[in-house]
């Protein structure tokens, strides 16, 4: 029971770490400080797409 509550504790800790609130004055850049975390996403499969683009030499 105890390790239970213990995982319930730190979960809520690492959730609340990860999914923080902007402070106010910044609040209208949520929309894209949502979407940033794929922009990586997007320059790998841009590699695919450019050697598909050259046949993959």
């Amino acid at each position: 029971m105890l390790n239970i509550l213990s995982l319930i504790c730190i979960n809520s800790a690492l959730s609340s770490f990860f999914f923080g609130k902007l402070p106010e004055a910044y609040a209208f850049l949520n929309p894209i400080v949502d979407v940033m975390p794929v922009i990586p996403l997007f320059f790998f499969l841009l590699a695919f797409v450019w050697q598909a683009a050259v046949s993959f030499r």
